[in-house]
């Protein structure tokens, strides 16, 4: 499976110069603001400008320069590399710069290492301005494009879908998804019946949870009853979901509790209940995009489920490189050192260490992984 190996950003926000190795489970812990949001909107950023919507994404963000690092950066720059199952990865770079009101795509490469002997890495990418150039599977030269480029969106998104490293590159950076606090009000979309389709993923606001594990019990119950066997230790009265229509192609979802004849609708479960069941059926989903953005998914969960949703992470990251943000000490107690990215702020901007590359193996023989953060030895503190 392909997926990315590392990332460096310069100039966005307080990350002016970060450069994190990625890897399948990614939790980020730090105080407020020091940028751990910043690395979740990054990967919406390129995802948007993989589907050529970087115009509208900068526009969400109300310009360039209100996201490059104030008093620092005079420019934004991203670097992503991307390991093959067969073959040299992929390494892409970006730079934007300030023009005017607007923004100017000043580079952006998408190169490869195919030959050990060449003095240059293989270009599929070469755009330098205006001057763009591709590289075609036909030719081993860079020509221009035949076809009106849109100078505001990035080459990549712009790239012939036939030219495969390319478009697999950009396929995988275009799927990252993100999902944030679901909306759990009572008119909200997860409380509510849902129509009877087939989706894989239960939607960021829960939109599609009902059809998501009505599916999901219909073409793989095997997953389904992992599901349910996940809300049975989470929650030990809990029996079964059940799905009753409430009017052509809809369906309902019920929640039966051991204590209780009726079963419950979605509309009657607690905040803390919901989000869990949302998280594990995401969690659980065999068609998890590339890369998935969480943040703080311990809201509103009891501490005791935290355990069960760490172990949820690490399985699903087997399957999609898993990157969240917590400020939860007691979610870290489950986790390992090689599964912690500590942001800490150092002059106003972030710096990013994993928890593995500190010297912690004396103070883990007798504390565990929540207490050291919380003795500030790993740091990550305000």
């Amino acid at each position: 499976m392909s997926s990315f190996q590392n990332i460096s950003i310069e100039g966005y926000r307080r990350l002016y110069n970060v450069q994190v190795e990625m890897r399948p489970l990614t939790v980020m812990i730090g105080a407020n603001g020091v940028g751990k949001t910043s690395l979740l909107e990054i990967f919406l950023l390129l995802a948007a400008s993989a589907k050529g919507q970087l115009q509208l994404k900068m526009s969400e963000l109300s310009g360039l320069s209100e996201i490059m690092t104030r008093d620092k950066a005079d420019s934004l720059v991203f670097k992503l590399s991307m390991a093959l199952t067969h073959g040299e990865p992929l390494n892409y770079y970006l730079k934007l710069v300030p023009k005017g009101q607007f923004y100017e795509i000043a580079l952006e490469t998408l190169s490869q290492n195919r030959d050990p002997n060449a003095s240059q890495p293989f270009k599929h990418i070469d755009s330098r301005g205006l001057d763009v150039k591709y590289s075609t599977p036909q030719q081993y030269e860079l020509i221009r494009p035949t076809w009106e480029h849109n100078p505001y969106e990035t080459s990549l998104s712009q790239v012939p879908k036939m030219y495969q490293e390319p478009e697999n590159f950009r396929k995988q950076l275009a799927s990252c998804t993100f999902y944030g606090a679901l909306n759990v009000t009572p008119k909200s979309p997860v409380r509510l019946p849902q129509s009877m389709r087939p989706v894989t993923l239960p939607g960021s606001d829960g939109e599609d949870l009902v059809s998501c594990l009505y599916y999901l019990r219909e073409t793989d119950p095997n997953r389904f009853e992992i599901v349910e066997d996940t809300l049975a230790t989470a929650f030990p009265d809990f029996e079964r979901l059940g799905f009753p229509p409430v009017a052509a192609g809809t369906l309902a979802m019920t929640w039966k509790d051991k204590n209780f004849s009726r079963p419950l609708y979605m509309h009657q479960l607690s905040e803390g209940t919901l989000r869990f069941l949302w998280l594990a059926t995401l969690l659980q989903s065999p068609d998890l995009t590339a890369v998935t953005l969480i943040d703080e998914p311990e809201v509103s969960l009891h501490p005791e489920l935290l355990r069960l949703l760490a172990d949820l992470m690490r399985e699903s990251s087997k399957r999609t490189q898993l990157i969240v943000a917590t400020h939860s000490d007691r979610l870290v107690r489950f986790l390992k050192p090689e599964e912690v990215l500590v942001c800490d702020a150092e002059d106003g901007t972030t710096t990013m260490t994993w928890a593995d590359s500190l010297d912690l193996e004396k103070w883990l023989e007798d504390y565990s992984l929540d207490q050291v953060w919380a003795m500030n030895l790993l740091g990550g503190r305000p």
